[in-house]
């Protein structure tokens, strides 16, 4: 830890900034500040009302506008939609597929605001120089956020799984570094939102047996009747995960192969395609739920809430815990290198404004993990908080954010506990250092 850099747990964000373009008003925090500004702004423009005022406020503040691109996990509406009835910002929302927010990240820096990115796309876009570090002391709950994203530890005890663990790219060295810290500083490359442990779902009541391990997914008996999904870099931890299973291949670390474990690894997922193993190559969340609501595939790797969203219509679907544990993965926003003034002030907010507990809460049931546990639990029932995170029988019915019922009253959540589920990690969606090898190896059995 820095000398100069307060631990995550004195950060209480007493030291609330003034927004930049404007003299303190005493006692007024920057967010009351930003909307007052906004409802200045609505008498003011065209009126006269007003002299005096800064012109960017008048024109700007009530209705700035941060455009934000992301996988479709996060990139969701309703935040949106609460963002602006909170803090009267616009977030102009596009959801892109994993390589996509990688390569526009490093090749279009000027087309965004907030990249909202998973760990190891950070892994492989920050150094590019495309975004800018950001200041904790900034974040008034940056304290909230769990130690995991801190320093890669579930407890005190825990053993940090292989694989690009989120910690280990979450800070850098200083304000304009691109040189990832091996500890905590002051400055985070990304503030860390949603994360989770992913497994594989299977349809109960089409495999017609119990599914205990990865390899299941390899049993000639649902030939033609699995998928896999078609981003490489997390594909081949699934197919890691498969391999180790299958008792093919130990692996020194599932998240940085080496060549000739790349090699066998392409070499299995070849020869299972060839004998028909596989009905599909999913990329998008909407792909991996018509599979399985449909029956083409009834074991395959997928996402929480594409479990969730088959479960919404009424047919039967498992997001099976198995004995090998957990891939698992984080995301969070970040925010370009040009975002300056009173832009990056409403980004700040916005980000504060994230970790507050309303967004968390909504990730949490949507079966994913917030980054910040303390504050969303207080938008929960004890019922929801009980159900989702702490693996209790629900006592009522539990519903999507969207209000449908999604379990009924006794249901337990696959795999029980966020301490149960997180401490089963096995490994963390990774960027190999033989990357580029990987993606060419993994393209030519997708094309074989």
């Amino acid at each position: 830890m820095k000398d100069d850099v307060k631990n995550p747990s004195e950060v209480t964000g007493a030291e609330t900034e003034t927004v930049s373009t404007t003299p303190e008003k005493k006692g007024m925090s920057r967010r009351t500040f930003i909307k007052a500004a906004g409802a200045l702004s609505g008498a003011a423009v065209g009126s006269g009302a007003i002299t005096g005022f800064p012109m960017i406020w008048a024109q700007n503040i009530k209705n700035i506008t941060l455009r934000q691109f992301g996988t479709g996990v996060s990139n969701l509406n309703a935040i949106a939609q609460k963002a602006k009835e909170d803090l009267g910002i616009n977030l102009e929302l596009t959801a892109l597929d994993s390589d996509a927010v990688a390569q526009r990240t490093v090749t279009q820096p000027r087309s965004f605001d907030i990249a909202d990115i998973e760990y190891w796309i950070c892994k492989k876009v920050f150094p590019a120089g495309t975004m800018q570090a950001m200041d904790t002391h900034r974040l008034k709950n940056f304290d909230k956020i769990a130690p995991l994203f801190i320093n890669g530890k579930l407890t005190p005890d825990s053993v940090i799984a292989q694989g690009t663990a989120p910690h280990t790219v979450g800070f850098v060295e200083g304000a304009n570094s691109t040189e990832f810290a091996d500890n905590p500083t002051r400055w985070m490359t990304l503030v860390p939102t949603i994360y989770n442990a992913d497994t594989l779902g299977i349809r109960p009541d089409l495999v017609g047996r119990p599914i205990t391990n990865w390899r299941d997914i390899m049993d000639p008996a649902f030939r033609g009747k699995t998928s896999i999904l078609n981003i490489p870099a997390i594909g081949i931890m699934d197919a890691a995960m498969i391999c180790e299973s299958m008792g093919e291949i130990k692996y020194a670390d599932k998240g940085n192969m080496t060549r000739a474990e790349i090699d066998q690894t392409i070499a299995i997922l070849k020869e299972a395609k060839s004998q028909g193993q596989f009905r599909a190559f999913w990329k998008s969340f909407d792909e991996s739920v018509n599979l399985m609501s449909s029956g083409e595939v009834v074991i395959q790797s997928m996402w929480s809430p594409a479990v969730a969203a088959v479960r919404s219509k009424g047919i039967e679907c498992r997001y099976q815990p198995l004995q090998e544990g957990y891939r698992s993965w984080g995301g969070g926003i970040g925010l370009a290198k040009h975002l300056s003034g009173i832009e990056l002030d409403a980004a700040y907010e916005y980000i504060d404004w994230y970790l507050s507990g309303w967004v968390g809460a909504y990730l949490n049931r949507q079966g994913y993990y917030s980054a910040a546990p303390s504050t969303s639990k207080q938008y929960m029932t004890a019922d929801e908080w009980g159900y989702w995170i702490e693996g209790k029988p629900a006592q009522g019915d539990i519903l999507s954010p969207e209000g449908k019922v999604m379990e009924k009253a006794g249901a337990v959540r696959d795999g029980g506990s966020y301490w149960e589920r997180m401490s089963s990690v096995a490994c963390w969606n990774s960027v190999m250092d033989d990357n580029k090898y990987m993606l060419r190896k993994w393209n030519e059995f997708i094309a074989s």
